[in-house]
């Protein structure tokens, strides 16, 4: 059967992004897409930090940067501050782009290290460049500076989420995709195939198609109460449950850092995302170690100003549908999966979603083989960000309440137990196929929650013996950049100002 109409099923960030990018099909074949949404379903929308590749799916869909972040109240983000994760007091950055370069082929921070032991006393922070620029609360991209040898500055956004959607939603709209608004009331399915041949809305109204892409988020209306595809529980190696999400003002009138906190609690831990008019804010917990309202309080007691709505109590499980792809359904965002925005990758996964799809669909029909490589492709990136996510709990040194003790005791994936094992030895990192976390994301972490290499690599003892001066090098570009930056909110207030209330 050929794909004529494509039916997506909820709006919000991921119905829109899904909607945008493939309204790009009709460039070449005039394909039937409808969005269909209900106002009276609100969406989660707190999904507010995103990380590098989202840039990319912007410039795919040959959007101007700086209209969107004016329209999003967008600020720059360079990386995630952790606090309070290794022990209470300890900080540290996992920052976008890469420490150094590899030298002779081996990892920057094997070689790095070796230096250490042999005198130089320089951090491994100074040989980045986003690192160099968070701290000191500055931004610029490099482009800006007429200087072919300057390291690239490796960024993406912090944006209103619900903004976003309205903004995707006009783009998709002016390309020709069709929104309806309703609610569900019956999903059909076909009495042989098992298909979603469509459905009915409370209104009377019956939507047909041939592709559907569910995006209603937790209920999972076709791939989970139609399809009964099935979930794959991780609460055992990610035991939060419960968040809460409160925006709030900066009342201090601080400019909006350059980068997402991510702040430990006795069980669990808080985010801020910075938006040039307010702060994003949320508490992720453990409903097993807390209750609903001590996590709102200690929330409220950490926040930067006063809050401007009500509080959003979410429950969630972590884990991931069993099939992506079902039948003729394709789950994104929620509706897929849930990992907690530890490391910004909910919409990254929406991205990644929609990306591999459009690249296996084709419109002459659906197929096994289709399928299948949609579902092997989606679990191994999902088990790969899963255990990223794990190593920020297992590698802490915390004992100071049970939830703690809890996750630095927990079983935990042998891929996981292997890569820490093999760091320890020698600071070796091996990254599997196109894994979404790099070789500085997982040294950032282990390091920067006490994880440490035990002995040297045999082949950086060699590349060190000649690399000084190159390091000094690396290290005074990045300096002589940083030095030239103007602030991030100067930055941001002169590239992507927001449009005045009116």
């Amino acid at each position: 059967m050929t794909i004529e109409r494509i039916v997506i099923l909820g709006g919000g960030t991921a119905g829109w992004m899904a909607a945008a990018a493939l309204s790009r099909i009709r460039d070449g074949r005039n394909v039937d897409i409808k969005l269909v949404e209900s106002e009276e379903i609100g969406t989660v929308g707190v999904g507010e930090a995103t990380i590098p590749p989202f840039v990319e799916f912007q410039r795919a869909l040959e959007i101007d940067e700086r209209e969107m972040m004016a329209a999003t109240q967008a600020t720059f983000k360079l990386g995630i501050q952790f606090s309070n994760w290794g022990q209470v007091g300890e900080s540290y950055l996992h920052p976008f782009g890469n420490y150094g370069y590899e030298l002779g082929g081996i990892n920057f921070h094997q070689v790095w290290h070796t230096m250490r032991q042999r005198g130089d006393r320089r951090p491994l922070q100074a040989f980045n460049l986003e690192t160099m620029a968070a701290y000191f609360g500055k931004f610029s991209r490099t482009e800006d500076y007429n200087r072919d040898d300057l390291p690239p500055m490796n960024y993406a956004y912090h944006i209103d989420a619900t903004a976003y959607a309205r903004f995707l939603r006009k783009y998709a709209e002016m390309r020709g995709v069709v929104r309806k608004e309703g609610k569900v009331q019956d999903v059909a399915l076909d009495p042989e195939s098992g298909d979603v041949t469509g459905f009915t809305l409370h209104s009377g109204e019956t939507i047909e198609g041939d592709l559907f892409i569910d995006c209603t988020g937790f209920r999972g209306v076709l791939i989970e109460q139609a399809l009964g595809t099935g979930y794959e529980d991780w609460t055992h190696y990610l035991p939060c449950d419960r968040a809460v999400a409160l925006p709030c003002n900066r009342d201090d009138g601080s400019p909006p850092p350059p980068f997402t906190k991510a702040t430990a609690h006795s069980a669990g831990w808080q985010w801020q995302v910075p938006l040039q008019h307010r702060n994003g804010n949320g508490h992720v917990y453990c409903s097993q170690y807390m209750e609903a309202d001590e996590a709102h309080d200690i929330l409220v007691r950490n926040m930067a100003g006063k809050p401007t709505a009500d509080p959003n109590f979410l429950r969630f499980v972590t884990g991931r549908r069993k099939k992506f792809w079902n039948r003729n359904v394709v789950a994104l965002g929620l509706a897929s999966g849930f990992m907690e925005p530890l490391e910004s990758t909910s919409i990254h996964l929406i991205n990644t979603g929609v990306n591999k799809l459009i690249a296996i669909l084709s419109l002459e029909g659906i197929t096994e083989a289709q399928r299948s490589t949609y579902n092997r492709l989606a679990t191994k990136e999902y088990e790969r960000i899963r255990d990223f996510l794990i190593l920020h709990y297992k590698a802490t040194r915390r004992d100071d309440s049970e939830f703690w003790n809890y996750c630095r005791t927990m079983a935990v994936p042998d891929t996981l137990t292997e890569k820490i094992e093999v760091f320890k030895s020698n600071g070796q990192i091996f990254r599997e196929e196109d894994e979404l976390f790099t070789t500085t994301s997982w040294a950032a972490v282990m390091m920067g929650q006490g994880i440490s290499m035990g002995g040297t690599s045999p082949m950086a003892e060699g590349v060190a013996n000649g690399v000084a001066k190159e390091m000094d090098e690396m290290e005074k570009s990045i300096r002589w950049l940083v030095d030239r930056m103007p602030g991030h909110g100067q930055y941001v207030s002169r590239y992507c100002p927001a449009p005045a209330a009116a």
